[in-house]
């Protein structure tokens, strides 16, 4: 007659029988979800180079990294990067729930197509059409940003320091995300960052079209409900 222990055994083989079967069954959405990133990553980095390139001045948090890269002799792409690296440290440390594999993913893919596009955008000379091009420029960026999200294979490094800051402290996202944007600019402007039209519209612009494009992503691309 079988033991407890037995019974033990058998129950734990089993968990694991089913664990493996659903990893090979969701591989393949996983490997999907991951192609996802690496699109929505060089769609926003297409984006703020666009934006940033208009002559109105940083994205929130490009005003940070345009003052890290003046300070420090950086690329625009290798400041991201550097300021990145650091939130997902200080989230690793502080909230490690808010990171995953698409964390990595989309900050290596995206600091290194930063510096890819940064010199491939035209302009011309006219104001109006220049800002056209950054309006354009945040609306890429924000959808890629929308299009990462919607995977929920972890969140970016931003959003993860943000949320970290708010899940473990009980304080509401928005006051912390616009604690954050405040603090992000105003340190970027000390360290030579541009503030400007960008900067505003980005703040402006930004969510509705990242809720939009995430929403989208869900339905269309994963299969998601509302």
């Amino acid at each position: 007659m079988p033991s407890e222990r037995d019974h033990r055994e058998g129950a734990a083989r089993a968990a694991l029988l089913g664990f493996v079967r659903a990893a090979r069954v969701d591989r393949p959405q996983i490997a999907w979800r991951l192609a996802l990133v690496t699109v929505g990553s060089a769609v926003s980095a297409y984006g703020i180079t666009l934006a940033i390139g208009a002559g109105f001045g940083g994205g929130t948090l490009a005003v940070l990294w345009q003052g890290v890269a003046r300070t420090f002799g950086l690329t625009l792409g290798q400041a991201s990067f550097a300021v990145a690296a650091l939130m997902i440290a200080f989230s690793l440390v502080y909230d490690r729930r808010q990171i995953g594999l698409g964390t990595v993913l989309y900050q290596v893919v995206y600091g290194l197509l930063v510096d890819a596009f940064s010199g491939v955008h035209g302009y011309v000379g006219h104001p109006v059409a220049n800002a056209a091009l950054m309006v354009a420029g945040i609306v890429l960026f924000a959808a890629g940003t929308g299009l990462y999200a919607a995977t929920d294979t972890g969140r970016g490094s931003y959003e993860a320091v943000t949320f970290s800051l708010s899940e473990k402290n009980g304080w509401p996202v928005g006051r912390v995300r616009v604690a954050s944007d405040a603090t992000v600019v105003m340190l970027g402007a000390l360290l030579g960052g541009e503030l400007g039209l960008c900067t505003v519209c980005m703040m402006l612009m930004s969510g509705p079209v990242i809720q939009r494009s995430a929403g989208l992503a869900r339905k269309r691309l994963l299969g998601c409900g509302d």
